[in-house]
């Protein structure tokens, strides 16, 4: 995730794009709560490794303050996304701290991070091409960046769900391949544990 977060950032810039029929019905399926977490299980598989490494744990999605990226197992760590800076702690403590006022592309990597994780197309329209089919109760969508750069580091990003992002499956360009399955996901001010809550 930590590297995903600053591959985004080679090609962040604001394009205008119309959105297409799928993605304004897959908006209108999904859940929009102020406050989303749930587990994660995340698979990656690098290039020229045969075994996948694994990661498990917690996120939480918050609207107007942004993402909790928590890592419990192999090794606890955790990410912390607003829109002022990024976060990154091993434990207790700050490894990595980007700040907008000096880095201005974290508040787009929030905004990009945070779409993906609740759904939101029509701003991912923005660096993306989306394509996608819907059904009844679920839809998936392949996303294609527009920037050349961020297609070079990024080969596509899968998406699918209902309503919630279920799964997402994102293919770099240099082979390695990330798929994050999101479940027991709640809504609403309880969905967040007291020790979470206090690191927005």
């Amino acid at each position: 995730m930590k590297k995903l977060m600053l591959t985004l950032a080679l090609a962040v810039s604001a394009m205008g794009a119309q959105a297409a029929v799928p993605v304004a019905k897959i908006q209108a399926m999904l859940a929009k709560p102020k406050v989303m977490c749930g587990r994660f299980d995340q698979s990656k598989t690098l290039a020229g490794m045969k075994k996948p490494l694994a990661a498990s744990g917690r996120f939480c999605v918050v609207q107007e303050k942004g993402v909790l990226w928590r890592t419990l197992q192999p090794f606890p760590n955790t990410l912390r996304l607003t829109k002022g800076e990024i976060v990154h702690y091993q434990g207790d403590r700050v490894s990595m701290r980007l700040d907008a006022k000096t880095e201005p592309t974290v508040r787009m990597i929030n905004q990009v991070l945070f779409s993906l994780l609740a759904g939101d197309l029509a701003q991912l329209e923005q660096l993306f091409k989306v394509d996608g089919t819907v059904g009844a109760d679920s839809w998936n969508v392949t996303l294609e960046a527009r920037e050349p750069a961020l297609a070079k580091a990024i080969g596509t990003i899968r998406l699918d769900g209902g309503a919630y992002v279920n799964n997402i499956v994102i293919s770099e360009a240099s082979g390695d391949r990330t798929s994050i399955v999101f479940s027991k996901i709640e809504a609403g001010d309880k969905a967040m544990s007291a020790d979470e809550a206090a690191l927005f």
